[in-house]
Formats: structure tokens, sequence, C-alpha cells
């Protein structure tokens, strides 16, 4: 991590912590939110973010859909409900929604009042026919405050107004309600609604049937710093349980009319700014920090993509809930505004899905990242230069290298034979000579057994799940149904296999998933079979780039892994320790690889490029 300037001398400890890949405690989080020295503990949590996220500052194209204000609710905080026969209570019907919607949107994010008269098949129509109208549209739906409304109102449990949502077409949950996690103050301005104890139940359930959620916290009201950052530790400890959220979102409250406070007493940009900054630094374990513009303005928003947050929301039209309790920022933000907003910071502007997977870059010069341990020694010395860097899993790079959208990187090995005319390949890959250890098949059944089984596979996979196919057609002669999952959290129960890679395997195969019994080692099984190393990625570069450009990525990439070999447990420490593993332990994983192509690496290629050929599976 760079060096870090202080002016307030006691931060110095909560950095080395830091460094060190230590959790930090409530105590630290104190310290941070009491000190003035704004700047660095904006360069700390900068420096945590870039660890993760690299250069990149996701957005999508989405809209806000917000049903009815008629609410049975009367919360304090609130001015958008309403009670039923107010003069500005309004009922939107299924088709006005619809009209709100073009297939150019990405999401459709739908909240609103808890309605005392609809009915349950009103809710699911409304998704149903979302999907129906707009198939490539994902659905964020319902807060956990809605999702116990449901449960209460049509006398179902919880896990199936979950599951019917499901069926629907939901896909994610937004993190409202969650207002901030205290009894004191739920008393005192929501005691209608839901406590800390539903809303984690809500979710929990949630993250068990595969449906990621959202995460807030609504600051800036009548909280104490205190109860801010029990808030986040309560989440931390959930998301060490579920690992099911995808983001925090930390809410400026809007004070409007509801006498809280002075109608003008917003929240000032400092709070902000450290209230972003702390989150990213207490909630270790989350991928993502959000940067709300509705909320914090597109000034504050900006500048907090140098603070610690890498996602902006999004387009966020029809946003009415914020902006009927005062928020300053513009009804909708265009995409080209997002967009200059996000290189104006310096960073890659990435237009995303729901899941948080890349779907267009809004930016040059940009070097593809697998975020996995097994990267670690190319990335953690390189020297950017005129290079971003984008983390990327391996099908997702595969396929902004189809739109020219990555110009070098690590590129799965399927990927790179896809596109091989159009990029040069140089003299470096992550190859295994006997096994991997984090690209593994959890299963029910034996080999032998798996012909028709449905094996679920990881998004994320663009090669392993071709070795897959190789070694069931060719190895063991059957032949399976692939299924692709969303990334994140997933149900599996519904599979009879299922692949997982990277950091996520690495963690299972010492853990288990679910109720598998059966665990293999692809690179294993591949080279009992041709007793020859497998080749997983390999580096390339567009071979349109400048010349310039290719010579010093060259020099750096070289330079880079040759630091990177030094020490594989120093530079793999701190991406180990978030997945359990000790400095020993990553280095002996690292050094069960090879990083440059050899002649029988070579070999390998060739003779997997020949099997692929052959091979009739697909992935559904």
């Amino acid at each position: 991590m760079s060096e870090i300037l202080f002016r307030d001398r006691r931060l110095e400890q909560v950095w080395e912590k830091l460094q060190r890949g230590e959790r930090l405690l409530l105590d630290d989080g104190k310290l941070l939110f009491a000190s003035n020295d704004l700047i660095a503990i904006g360069k700390m949590a900068h420096a945590v973010q870039s660890r993760r996220s690299g250069d990149a500052v996701y957005f999508v194209l989405n809209q806000k859909i917000e049903p009815t204000n008629v609410c049975v609710l009367s919360c304090k905080f609130c001015t958008f409900a309403k009670k039923p026969g107010a003069p500005d209570a309004y009922e939107m019907t299924i088709e006005s929604i619809l009209a709100k919607l073009t297939p150019a949107i990405h999401e459709v994010h739908i909240t609103g009042g808890l309605h005392p008269e609809w009915e349950w098949k009103y809710y699911l129509d409304m998704v149903r026919e979302i999907k129906k109208r707009f198939p490539n549209i994902d659905v964020k739906a319902f807060t956990a405050v809605e999702i116990d409304f449901f449960h209460k109102k049509f006398k179902l449990p919880i896990e199936e107004v979950l599951i019917q949502l499901k069926d629907a077409g939901v896909r994610t949950m937004p993190g409202g309600g969650a207002e901030i996690f205290s009894e004191r103050v739920r008393k005192l301005l929501f005691n209608q609604k839901i406590g800390a104890k539903t809303w984690f139940e809500v979710h929990k359930i949630a993250h068990r049937l595969g449906i990621p959620t959202n995460s807030t916290i609504l600051y800036g009201h009548v909280e104490t710093i205190e109860e801010r950052l029990l808030h986040m530790l309560k989440l931390r400890e959930a998301q060490d349980e579920t690992g099911g959220f995808l983001t925090f979102i930390p809410l400026a409250f809007q004070p409007g009319e509801t006498g809280i406070k002075p109608r003008d007493q917003f929240t000032s940009a400092i709070d902000d700014l450290k209230m972003i900054a702390v989150s990213r630094l207490m909630l270790d374990n989350f991928p993502h920090i959000k940067a709300y513009w509705v909320m914090l303005t597109e000034e504050v928003a900006s500048v907090a993509l140098n603070f610690g947050a890498d996602d902006m929301d999004g387009t966020v039209g029809g946003e009415r809930i914020a902006h009927d309790a005062g928020a300053l920022s513009p009804a909708t933000l265009a995409k080209e505004q997002l967009i200059k907003i996000i290189k104006d910071a310096g960073k890659i502007p990435v237009e995303r899905d729901v899941y948080y997977n890349p779907l267009e870059v809004h930016r040059s010069n940009i070097i593809g990242k697998i975020p996995y341990l097994n990267s670690v020694p190319f990335y953690e010395k390189l020297e950017k230069r005129q290079f971003r860097i984008l983390p990327v899993v391996p099908r997702r790079m595969g396929l902004l290298a189809e739109k020219n959208q990555i110009d070098a990187g690590l590129f799965s090995l399927a990927d790179y034979l896809h596109q091989q005319d159009r990029f040069d390949l140089l003299g470096y890959c992550i190859a295994t000579r006997d096994q991997v250890r984090s690209v593994m098949l959890f299963s029910n059944h034996g080999w032998r057994d798996l012909e028709g089984k449905v094996i679920g596979i990881v998004d994320d996979t663009a090669t392993s799940v071709k070795l897959l196919a190789v070694l069931l057609e060719k190895k063991f002669g059957v032949r399976a149904i692939f299924r692709r999952m969303h990334s994140g959290i997933n149900d599996y129960s519904k599979f009879d296999a299922v692949l997982l890679i990277g950091d996520e395997a690495l963690r299972r195969a010492r853990s288990g998933l679910a109720d598998f019994e059966l665990v293999f080692d692809l690179a294993t099984e591949w080279y009992d079979w041709q007793k020859l190393p497998f080749v997983f990625a390999v580096w390339a570069m567009r071979n349109d780039l400048p010349e310039a450009a290719k010579a010093e990525l060259k020099v750096v990439l070289k330079r880079a892994l040759e630091r990177g070999e030094e020490d594989l447990g120093e530079v793999g420490q701190l991406h180990a320790k978030q997945l359990g593993l000790t400095s020993e332990a990553a280095k002996e994983y690292l050094e069960g690889f090879t990083y440059r192509l050899g002649e029988r690496e070579c070999e390998a290629i060739n003779v997997f490029t020949n099997f692929m050929k052959e091979v009739q599976a697909t992935v559904s």
C-alpha cells in the first residue's frame, strides 16, 4: 500500500493494522470519526478500495419505480408516505410501470409504500410482466420492510414470499429499511417499522435462497457515532455468515418537513466523506461501497470516489422518496454525465448489471486483472504508468475483449484462443503442474455417474468449464447438462454437482460446500490423464496497440513478476488473509503455479485445443 502523511499521528496505528490485513474494531472506528485528519482517512480508504476494485467505478442504467406512496406506516422521518385518500396519494398500474421502462435499462429498482389494499397477485404480476416485456432488465425489488409486510398481510412465511418473488423474476433486493440498527432510534423515529432482528432475518433467508441483497444506513439525524459503528459491525458479522451482501450504501438524511432537523440542515460534505471512508475501512468483507449521488449531490459523490467508494449507483430515473424530503441532487443524472464525473475522478467508468458484472468500459488503456489469489504475483507490484487496472473475472474479461474494451490482461485460455487473431501472446501464464486447488467440482456423484446430471457452472469461468466438458466426454465418456449460475451466492440444492473457480473454490475446498460429499480437482484429473500441466490463463495484449504502449507493458509486466516472485508469501499476504489463509499457506499455494510459458505448457495448450474442438457440451 502507498505511504500516507498523517497530521493526526493516532491514525498510524489504524494504518498499520490495515497494512497487516487486520480487522478494525469499534475503538478504531471511534478514532476515525473523532479525527480531523480527513485527507489521511480518505487516503487509507482509497488505498483499501484500490486493492479491491482497482481503478473501476461502477454505475448502472436503472429506473426507480415507486408503485405507490400510500402506506400503513407513519414513520417520523418520512415525507414520502401518504394515507389513503390524501390529495397527493398515488397508485400505479402495471401498465403505467411498464410505460416507464425501455430496453436500454439494465436494472429496475422497485420500492414503495405499504399499501393496505393491494393483493399479493399484484406484486407477482408486476414482476412477471416486467420480465416478460423486458427480459434483459434485472429486477431489484422490495425492501425487508416490504417483505415482512407481505409475510404478515398475506399470511405467507418469509421464505415462501421470497421464493415466489424469485420465481417471478426478482434477482436481487435493495437494502432499504435498515435505517440504523438502534432500538433507541427506532422507538424515537420509526417505532412501527421492523427492527434489526427482522431485517437480518429477511436478508439471511434471501441469501440462503441465492438472492443477493444490498444494505444501507440512514445517518445524520439523531443517531450517535457509536450507533453508526455498531450498525456496520452487525452488517460485517452477517456478511461473514452469508456472504450475500453486494454493497453498502450510506444514505445521508434529508430533513424535509420531518421536524427532526431544520429543513436546510443537511449533513456536511465532511461528514459524508468521512462516512464513506470509514464504511470502506470497517466493512472489509463488503465488495462495494456506494456513493449515492441522489442524497450526497453529484459534487460530493465525485470526491467520494477517492474516499473509498467504487459505485455511483446509476441514472436513477423516477426517484421520489429522497427528493420529496428535499434532496438537492438532480432528479435524473444522464449516463454521459456519470461517465464524466467518474473520469474526472481519474477512474474507469464501468457500466454494470445488477450483480456488478461489467457490461461496458468507457475508457482506454485498460489492463484486465483476474481478482484471484493465484494472479497476485503479476499485479501486486505492477506499475500502472499509462494504464488503468480493471479487476474482472475471466469470462467477463473475455466478453469485454470481444468489444475491444480490454487492451491487455491475463486472459482465460479459451477466450484467448477464440480471439487470438487480435492479440499478441506474451510469455506469461497461469499454469499448474498437477493440482490447482482452486478449480473444483463439488459433486454427489462419481465421474461416470454424472451422465445426464445437472451441473451448476459459476458465471466466472470460461476455460474451466471447457476443461470440465473435456474430462467428462473424452476421459470418462459421459455428458452432463451445464447450467450457468449468477455471480455471488447461489442456491446449490437444485444441482447434482457444482463447478467453482478462483478464491471461492479455494475457500470451499477447505470448508466444503453445502451437502456435496465429493470434491474433484480438475487440474489433478487432467494431469493423471495426460501427464501434462494445464494452462488456465495467458497474458496477451491487443496487436493494434501503439508500439510504445506494447514495449512499456512488456517492461512493467516482466518487472512486476520478478518482484512478485521474490517473496510469494509477502505479496499474497493481504489477499490470503481475506480467505482465512496464513502467509505460509498462500506461499505454498502460489508455488504450485507456473507463471511462464514453456515447451510443456505450449504442448498442453495444443492438446487441450484439439480436445475442445471435439466436445459437444454447451452452457445454458
